[in-house]
């Protein structure tokens, strides 16, 4: 049993080992099943996805429960200690789950929605040799974070699609703008698209990660 709870879409027939991955980290207040939706589109759903579900429990009315990776509080930065926590059980469970479903790294992307965004930043910067590359939506690559994180040689590069909404209430698309250049200094290879929505991922933005997974990530061969 894995130490997150987490939605697999796992294509039938494939050679596991041969297939593209992809971890895709949900948004606050969101859950598991978030981003599951997108696996059939993407490369025509022969691909991994795998999306585990945060820890931090959120009571979002009506009797319902959502879910996030650290506590958030409008305005503050991230508690360090509860983010470092949060960010080493994502570790563990990519270390749990790419034994068991044969994952190549090289074939291996990480995408996070809005706070599971922070998170995938985190996950591929810090070790970048885990993942082929990051996809980064309607996020933001918080100053602490940029702060800590080393250069490395594997930074050099490293494909990195930042989509945001030039409608987002939620998290102005300046904030997308601002994490763009503090990625500047590391050297990964950015492709940065803005699209007239809000906190959301709508058809245009879709086709645009499409196209950028199947370039950069998905038609390489094992």
């Amino acid at each position: 049993m894995a130490s997150l709870l987490y939605t697999a879409h796992v294509p039938e027939g494939e050679n596991l080992s041969a297939v593209p991955a992809v971890i895709a980290l949900h948004g606050w207040g969101a859950s598991a099943h978030d981003l599951l939706g997108l696996a059939p589109s993407l490369h025509g759903g022969k691909v991994l996805m795998l999306c585990p579900q945060g820890q931090v429990e959120i009571n979002v009315g009506g009797g319902m429960k959502g879910y996030g990776w650290f506590p958030l509080v409008p305005g503050q930065p991230a508690d360090p200690v509860a983010f470092e926590a949060s960010a080493n059980q994502l570790r563990s469970f990519l270390d749990e789950v790419t034994p068991r479903y044969s994952i190549d790294p090289r074939r291996t992307i990480v995408t996070g929605f809005s706070q599971g965004g922070v998170m995938a930043y985190e996950l591929a910067l810090r070790d970048p040799k885990r993942f082929a590359g990051l996809v980064a939506m309607s996020t933001w690559f918080p100053e602490p974070l940029i702060e800590s994180l080393p250069k490395l040689p594997e930074h050099e590069g490293f494909p990195v699609l930042i989509m945001h909404g030039t409608q987002d209430t939620m998290l102005p698309v300046e904030r997308a703008r601002e994490s763009r250049e503090a990625l500047r200094p590391f050297g990964v290879s950015i492709t940065y698209r803005e699209f007239d929505m809000a906190h959301e991922i709508r058809q245009d933005a879709l086709r645009v990660l499409l196209r950028w997974l199947d370039e950069r990530i998905l038609q390489r061969t094992p």
